[in-house]
């Protein structure tokens, strides 16, 4: 097979040659300088390099025909999916419609196809009506219809606060309003095949990924199986059509014990969720969903851990650039038994990365937590002890950026 890869992942958290035999196939790895250095030495491969301050799309279309053979394209990034649908089209290679891929990529679209499903979901608007009075009074959240890791997402103490700050928006049609929702935020991550959820991992953060771009910790801990939890997201993946690939959907859950779609990725989630679900359940979730993308058999499983698995992230975007970044560990948090592994920038501190953008790799964060537990309770604990009581501080050096 001839695969055009698109690849906007860090290759560490992809293992492409885990899931794709690059003696077997012809494998073409659209990428920029980064990327192509990230690409395994010796890897049989060929490299469609391109300008990473230019339209990707429009680079890999100009660059590339029908008549090249190319028989998949696999984008794995949720930046990537718009883009390799049209790609795909200048190919000639079949896939999912742009309506049916915007149901995951564009979060307005997403929330009307849950319209008519019997899956509870906040309030939203667009755009406010031209009387700026939203359906509801209250908390109000600002949010781009098609960003990442709540960046450039704001919340408001009233609807009215929020259609104002609306306003203000440079570019406000790429924004839309919704209602905030009180209650524990899920993450839930699987599988998907011809439709049907499999490989299903329900997790609780401590934090929020919006606190997280704001400078917070966040974290996560997986739960037992729970009957309602894997039907409620069972229903969502049926209203809004996913039919392939990985899924990472977060839900709440309110005080009254209602559950409530969040939003969903078709991808793979972010900091230590591949790596805690394959020791949790045995499942490399990169491996499997290129199997099902491409077609191929599917890997064997690994053998379980038995364990409960999680991590916690302490940000380093809000760090300014080359200060000193010391993290302080209480010693019966470092010696705790949930701790499998500390990844620290330096123990004893160390520049902060220059990155300027929200990352969840624990290669770019002062510090990255990866536990676990057989009992889900004691490692949920450990996590949110950790949020609490670690501390990351920074001094600026001589030079530093300011």
């Amino acid at each position: 097979m001839k695969i055009l890869i698109m690849n906007q992942v860090p290759y560490r958290k992809i293992r492409y040659h885990l899931g794709i035999d690059h003696e077997k196939h012809d494998v073409t790895y659209v990428c920029g300088p980064i990327g192509d250095k990230q690409l395994p030495e010796g890897l049989r491969c060929e490299r469609l390099l391109i300008d990473p301050t230019q339209d990707l799309t429009e680079q890999v279309i100009a660059r590339t025909s029908p008549e090249d053979g190319f028989e998949k394209v696999l984008a794995l990034s949720e930046s990537g999916i718009l883009g390799a649908h049209r790609i795909r089209e200048h190919l000639g290679i079949p896939g999912p419609s742009l309506a049916r891929l915007e149901q995951v990529r564009d979060k307005v679209a997403m929330k009307r196809a849950l319209q008519d499903a019997e899956v509870r979901h906040p309030r939203f608007v667009a755009a406010p009506p031209a009387g700026g009075e939203l359906p509801w009074a209250g908390k109000t959240v600002v949010k781009p219809r098609q960003g990442a890791s709540s960046e450039g997402v704001s919340i408001h103490g009233t609807a009215r606060e929020a259609v104002d700050f609306y306003r203000t928006l440079a570019e406000p049609a790429e924004y839309q309003l919704e209602e905030y929702i009180e209650g524990d935020l899920f993450h839930a991550d699987a599988l998907v095949t011809d439709g049907v959820v499999s490989d299903l991992v329900v997790s609780r953060y401590v934090g929020k990924p919006v606190d997280f771009a704001g400078g917070q910790p966040i974290g996560s801990s997986q739960l037992p199986y729970e009957e309602r939890y894997h039907r409620f997201v069972a229903q969502a993946v049926e209203a809004l059509g996913i039919e392939e690939g990985c899924l990472h959907l977060e839900f709440f859950e309110t005080a009254e014990q209602e559950l409530v779609f969040l939003e969903v990725a078709n991808r793979l989630g972010g900091g230590g969720i591949v790596d805690s679900h394959l020791r949790h359940t045995g499942v490399h979730l990169p491996s499997h969903e290129i199997a099902i993308r491409l077609g191929f058999e599917r890997p064997e499983p690994q053998a379980p851990s038995g364990r409960y698995h999680g991590f916690l992230i302490f940000p380093g975007h809000q760090l300014t650039p080359g200060a000193r970044v010391t993290v302080a560990i209480p010693d019966e948090l470092r010696d705790h038994p949930c701790v499998d592994r500390l990844h620290l920038l330096d123990p004893a501190g160390d520049a902060a990365p220059a990155t300027g953008s929200v990352t969840y790799q624990e290669w770019e964060v002062p510090l990255f937590v990866e536990a676990s537990h057989e009992d889900p309770v004691v490692l949920a604990e450990f996590v949110a002890a950790c949020a609490q009581a670690v501390t990351v501080t920074e001094a600026v050096l001589a030079g530093a950026a300011a």
